[in-house]
């Protein structure tokens, strides 16, 4: 007889509110943030995951997510460690919960699999409608750790997500 693996609640985590502010001062790339304003509106904001309004004070910061994760859990990605741009808010944001962020996600995502270790195991290409699900299949395998979505076009880190 074969068991399906239980479908693990999740918990998605943005760029935490205390990481945001340090990100403000200097970035994980050691550069400070370059500020501007967002005319038109849409910029995927990491630290709250909304989209920017038209005239949001935004900052583009260079980030390292899986090495902020590896300092939590003591992993050692190694060569996986990698800085990309993100955008956030300017100025303190109040963060996120850590449901599903709800209309944040418009394009094709990568979800991608990393072990205790940090180490990548798998990618599986998304849509929107397919990521929240897909997320939670790869969670429900006990040798990922965590999930990270990155926009599949220009490979950006978009969140974390993890077991609930």
């Amino acid at each position: 007889m074969t068991t399906t693996p239980a479908v693990p609640a999740l918990a998605v985590g943005p760029i935490d509110p205390a990481v945001h502010l340090a990100l403000l001062e200097r970035d994980d790339a050691g550069c400070p943030p370059v500020r501007s304003v967002d005319r038109t509106g849409g910029a995927p904001l990491r630290c709250c995951l909304t989209r920017a309004l038209p005239g949001d004070r935004i900052a583009l910061v260079g980030y390292a997510p899986l090495r902020r994760w590896a300092a939590r859990t003591g992993a050692e990605p190694g060569p996986y460690d990698e800085v990309g741009p993100v955008f956030v808010h300017a100025d303190p944001c109040p963060g996120a919960g850590a449901s599903w962020p709800a209309g944040f996600h418009l394009g094709a995502r990568v979800l991608r699999a990393y072990d205790r270790r940090g180490h990548i195991l798998r990618g599986v290409p998304v849509t929107p409608d397919t990521a929240e699900a897909a997320a939670a299949e790869l969670l429900a395998d006990p040798e990922v750790a965590v999930v990270h979505v990155r926009a599949l076009e220009f490979g950006c880190f978009q969140h974390e997500v993890r077991r609930a």
